[in-house]
């Protein structure tokens, strides 16, 4: 039966969309086909309003084993044999409804897109926002989110080695859970989302198909209303242990010579895979719907094509070798079973019970072949009119700045993230080198190698609003700072771009100038996008969130010798920050939540500047002339100072700048700045490095556990750590 415009537009396409899928088709499609089509044709799935600006971001690295978009991740050579695969990609709207089981499966499916490409997953990282800690929903949704990470992580048996969790009022209906996993694999050993070779059978493996997760892309491609709750089936459900048995058996099989291709099942499940698959390999598929095995009876061919039901893959294999897959997936307990064989003709045929219920082209569908693409308009968010009026003396001077530095480090933003982090597995597979030795990126083991991965996701989504442009370099800086500080050279970048709604002209600039500033940074610290994610329409009756494109970036150390740590070492050691703080305030936590000014521009950031400061820091860890070496971001330099303190439980004596605002000195966030500590005996050794870049020394490393600022005793560190470590545990049970 035919399928009309109106069942269309339910659907999620357009009308001019409807009409395309006709000319594709020739004919009118029936409703399985257009069910195909709006999935993937979405958002979600096709990049239609944002492949144009993707397409401009530095996709090309003397490193990069494949293109960024030729595969479920990205591909980085790390040397002497070896490969890492990443990638982050978002689960927000399906968390927004159902917190638990959305973060779970957000955590599975970034898994697999690993697995999938024959790597093993050695570390798991997150990207969190939410809204106002006063708010019952946002402690549910926290509650639900951090629960199902912490569950589908520990019971994979992949560590969480680092994340980063934001909370401000624009993310109290459309919270953000940005998932990142990291894998290692041998070079040449990498498997293909491929299909080709006519005759050769195609396999669905692992869990059986159900209704959970229908329409899940489209679900991910509008606006979160009051009326979400009803698309609950449009959520996934996860089963950890089910996804353990099929990495080992997907591993494997790889290791045979009888695999052709493989893919897991995201986003529209089987029309996805068979589809993407295909295309790439130029060839079509037959499917028998009826041989997939299901949860449910009397399922509907459309409601099986388009489940998200997870921890499922498709995989094309040589013809002749089907009993030696079907004995691995069988001694893992986990369904095997053939649904069809790969053609010539380049069409997907789908039958149920003999009776073809679709035919399609597989090209027509996937990105970067006949989906559409679109170039939305954008113009100038009118707040930035007001950003631009703020004036640093209209902010008066606190007079008890102790006061306020106590209030600073125990809002959500700063304060210790203890609370989440307890609740993931971080040391599983002994990998992580992180807990007892904190860096500014987490280090993670390449076990069998002397080598090393410095790991790490970072955007601060207020700078980003700030100045859609700086805010995004900023993010990338952030991210190779940290990495740089913790002994690592910076490899190759993987995006989440959390946005608003694209046909939003203001939310549009955002997303438009983000990808400029992203582009521009990223060609600056020579770190390709290896691949990522877009998530528009993350927005609500409530306005759209914060600007969030948030970057994971990998780096490389060739031996853990090479790790730098944050924590300050031994009493009398001299304190230097290296680079230039300013008389700025912009931005801050300080500003933003002690003095309440909402609008104000991004803080004080130059893309040469901070190149040189890293280089600069990489110069200084390689010839071992630092101690310790902690970046300043939010909450400032007395957060840094605190932080490098707390560890070891040293104190610290400083003194100010009497050129800079008291305030800006120690709580403005005013970019390419790191505090480092050093042995005394070295100072002039060390100093003598510095020549071509500003640093001061502000003053040294106590035995006492006192902080002192100019000469002012600001009480005891272990006081600070301990209203620093409970702040948010408290804020969530109160």
């Amino acid at each position: 039966m035919q399928a009309t415009l109106e069942q269309a537009v339910k659907l999620g396409l357009r009308e001019d969309e409807f009409e395309k899928l006709k000319e594709v088709l020739g004919r009118t499609p029936n409703f399985t086909e257009t069910a195909m089509y709006s999935v993937m044709w979405s958002e979600h799935c096709s990049y239609k309003n944002s492949i144009k600006w993707l397409k401009t971001l530095p996709r090309d690295g003397d490193r990069l084993l494949v293109k960024a978009g030729e595969e479920n991740a990205g591909l980085v050579d790390i040397g002497d044999g070896w490969a890492c695969v990443f990638k982050i990609e978002s689960h927000n709207h399906p968390s927004a409804i159902e917190p638990f089981q959305g973060a779970a499966t957000g955590v599975g499916g970034i898994h697999r897109d690993i697995f999938t490409m024959g790597a093993r997953p050695i570390a798991s990282l997150n990207s969190l926002r939410f809204g106002e800690m006063d708010n019952a929903k946002t402690k549910h949704l926290l509650k639900g989110v951090v629960k199902g990470i912490g569950h589908y992580g520990n019971c994979f048996g992949v560590p969480t080695v680092a994340g980063e969790a934001y909370f401000e009022s624009c993310y109290q209906t459309n919270p953000l859970v940005n998932a990142m996993s990291v894998g290692v694999v041998r070079v040449g050993q990498t498997a293909s989302a491929t299909s080709y070779g006519a005759g050769n059978p195609v396999f669905i493996v692992g869990a059986s198909t159900g209704k959970d997760g229908i329409g899940g892309a489209s679900f991910a491609s509008a606006d979160i209303s009051e009326n979400s709750a009803e698309k609950l089936p449009a959520v996934q459900v996860g089963d950890p242990f089910e996804e353990k048995k099929l990495l080992e058996a997907c591993l494997e099989v790889l290791q045979t010579s009888a695999v052709i291709g493989m893919q897991d099942m995201g986003a529209a499940g089987i029309t996805c895979s068979t589809s993407e698959m295909s295309a790439k390999g130029e060839h079509g598929m037959i499917i028998h719907l009826d041989k997939v095995p299901t949860r449910q009876a009397n399922m509907k061919p459309w409601e099986m094509l388009l489940s998200e039901s997870q921890e499922r893959m498709l995989i094309v294999v040589k013809k002749g070798h089907e009993a030696e897959i079907q004995q691995i997936f069988d001694k893992w307990d986990i369904h095997c079973v053939q649904i069809g064989e790969v053609t010539t003709d380049k069409n997907l045929k789908y039958y149920m019970n003999g009776e073809l219920v679709a035919d399609v082209p597989a090209e027509s569908m996937v990105l970067g072949g006949g989906a559409p693409v679109y170039e939305r308009e954008y113009t100038t968010p009118k707040y930035l009119t007001e950003i631009a009026k703020f004036d640093i003396n209209s902010v008066a001077i606190p007079a008890d700045l102790r006061d306020i530095a106590y209030q600073l480090v125990q809002l959500p933003n700063i304060a210790s993230k203890k609370w989440i982090y307890e609740q993931y597995d971080s040391m599983v597979g002994t990998g992580n080198t992180h807990t007892n030795a904190p860096s500014d990126a987490a280090v993670v083991r390449v076990h069998g190698t002397p080598k090393a991965l410095a790991v790490t996701t970072d955007c601060n989504s207020r700078y980003v609003y700030a100045d859609p442009y700086k805010g995004t370099m900023i993010a990338v800086s952030e991210a190779a700072r940290n990495i740089v500080c913790s002994g690592g050279l910076p490899v190759g970048v993987t995006n989440c771009l959390n946005f608003g709604n694209p046909y939003n002209p203001e939310v549009y600039y955002q997303f438009v100038h983000a990808i400029k500033g992203m582009g521009a940074a990223c060609e600056k610290f020579n770190t390709p996008v290896t691949g990522g994610n877009v998530s528009f329409y993350n927005q609500s009756e409530d306005g759209p969130v914060y600007p969030t494109p948030t970057i994971g970036m990998v780096g490389v150390l060739e031996s853990l010798d090479q790790k730098m740590t944050l924590n300050f070492k031994k009493a009398g050691d001299l304190v230097y920050v290296i680079g230039t703080s300013h008389n700025d305030i912009n931005c801050s936590e300080y500003l933003h939540h002690i003095q309440g000014v909402s609008l104000s521009p991004a803080p004080y950031f130059e893309l040469e500047e901070e190149y040189k400061l890293q280089q600069t820091i990489q110069k200084l860890i390689g010839q071992k002339l630092v101690n310790s070496v902690h970046d300043v971001s939010e909450g400032g330099l007395f957060a840094c100072l605190l932080e490098s303190a707390m560890t070891n439980g040293l104190g610290f004596s400083v003194a100010t700048d009497p050129s800079i605002r008291k305030d800006a000195w120690l709580f403005g966030e005013g970019q390419s700045r790191v505090v480092v500590s050093i042995n005394p005996f070295i100072q002039q050794l060390f100093e003598a490095e510095l020549k071509n870049i500003p640093h001061t020394k502000i003053g040294h490393v106590n035995a006492t556990g006192e902080i002192h600022i100019d000469d002012v005793a600001w009480g005891y560190i272990s006081d600070w750590k301990e209203a620093y470590d409970n702040a948010l545990g408290n804020l969530v049970n109160s």
